[in-house]
């Protein structure tokens, strides 16, 4: 490349410069100030050209390697590390700029630091993408100066790559651990009390301080001659199906992603836990037509797959068709199922719609509805007016409010199981309800 093309001169440099202009102006009124500021004139340029040597010196080697994930997680803040190792004779100053995916509008990016001779960092920075897809990452820019720094120079480092970004698998892998017996309970998770006996036999074993007397095997506990009791478990190999609602009322952003993104992680981090819980998982979505179909199963594979599907659904400007939901799952989905919807009611007409639709569904599956408070119009509720107009729209604020209440306990009147959520609380309330159905023997 150019050389001239990669050199740019640093703020010091002017600064020096100006310094020096400044003398020479002030020495037409002092005299004696005149030599000294030609000397520093010289000086300053004898530096620049031993800066620029110092630069282009053929025995300055760098090498640089981005450090990626094999696939980035949506919504969440993703590692991104690179490496830079200094093969030259002598220490400098750098400044590093990544090109980063479009996606992120990142325009102020750069990182600074130094290093010695024969010297290797690692530099981390962290990205958080808001929507699936394919991202491209472009080259890497090294700017070094050495001490003298009146100089930076370029050297540009080919690293074009692309990297795919899934539903959060980093969200998935955080809450997997809830699938376990027995374990701490964290902010959020609530531990439920087992309503009386699931329906799977698991073994007799020993009677121990604390289990339950209404378990004990006296047949067993009679040839033994000690108490044995009767050891169950969750009944497994139930089926689990996800639908996502990917119609235009899911489009609407909350923290610079879309309800069904939500939506689409949650279905994941669900899926996951109840392959963990040996249930099956499948997941169907629609919107005016129906979109993606996967029948439950509770195979190795199932959960790649799961998030393969989820990784190529987009967002539809249209209506949602329930009839048509109505229909494919009485197709799909043989045998009673938990079913959770995810989909959002603008109004308690909309609602009402398709109520007819949700108690059929209801009728022949344990159905859960999950739709999604405005957390804005929440936020904008509980301020303090300060006008006749503020008082008028907090007024409606609380109105939509209610309404979205009032829509949920109208669903629940009929016997459907109903989360109405923040958008950013929506994995931990559906694997709290997935865990009571469990917990309840209702599924």
């Amino acid at each position: 490349m150019n050389p001239i093309k990669n050199i740019f001169l640093a703020t010091r440099f002017y600064l020096a410069f100006a310094v020096v202009i400044v003398l020479l102006a002030i020495s037409f009124a002092i005299g004696w100030l005149f030599p000294i500021g030609q000397t520093l004139l010289v000086l300053l340029f004898a530096l620049l050209i031993g800066d620029v040597f110092l630069l282009f010196d053929k025995k300055n080697k760098f090498e640089v390697k981005r450090q990626l994930p094999k696939v980035l997680s949506l919504s969440d803040k993703n590692k991104i590390s690179i490496q830079v190792k200094n093969n030259s004779l002598r220490a400098f100053d750098f400044s590093l700029i990544d090109e980063i995916p479009f996606q992120f509008q990142e325009r102020n990016f750069l990182l600074t630091s130094s290093i010695k001779e024969d010297e290797t960092q690692l530099l981390h920075y962290e990205l958080r993408p808001t929507a699936r897809g394919e991202y491209s990452f472009g080259d890497i820019h090294l700017f070094i100066h050495s001490f003298i720094g009146f100089v930076e120079r370029r050297i540009t480092l080919p690293a074009a790559e692309s990297i795919p970004v899934f539903p959060s698998i980093i969200q998935m892998k955080q809450y997997s651990f809830f699938a376990a017996e027995n374990i701490m309970q964290q902010k959020g998770i609530k531990k439920l009390r087992k309503i009386g006996h699931s329906y799977e036999f698991e073994q007799v074993k020993d009677y121990v301080i604390g289990d339950d007397f209404r378990s004990i095997n006296w047949k067993a506990s009679s040839r033994k001659g000690d108490l044995m009791i009767n050891q169950y478990t969750d009944e497994k190999s139930q089926q689990i199906y996800c639908i996502i609602d990917k119609s235009r009322t899911m489009r609407m952003p909350f923290n610079n992603l879309t309800l069904m993104d939500y939506a689409i992680n949650t279905t994941l981090t669900l899926s996951n836990i109840a392959l963990q819980k040996q249930d099956k998982a499948g997941l169907i979505s629609f919107s005016d037509k129906i979109g993606s179909v996967l029948k439950a199963d509770n195979q190795t594979k199932q959960l790649h797959k799961i998030m393969y599907t989820l990784y190529k659904e987009q967002e539809r400007k249209t209506e949602a068709n329930y009839e048509i939901l109505y229909q494919i799952s009485q197709k799909i989905i043989k045998g009673r199922s938990l079913v959770v919807l995810f989909t959002n009611f603008e109004s308690q007409y909309a609602m009402e719609n398709v109520l007819p639709t949700l108690r059929q569904i209801n009728r022949s599956h344990l159905l859960i509805v999950v739709f999604f408070e405005n957390t804005e119009i929440a936020n904008f509720a509980a301020e303090s007016p300060t006008s006749l107009e503020g008082i008028y729209h907090q007024t409606m604020a609380k109105k939509h409010i209610q309404d979205k209440q009032q829509m949920a306990n109208i669903l629940k009147q009929y016997g459907i199981q109903t989360i109405l959520t923040k958008p950013e609380d929506l994995s931990i309330n559906t694997i709290n309800k997935y865990l009571e159905m469990k917990a309840r023997g209702l599924i």
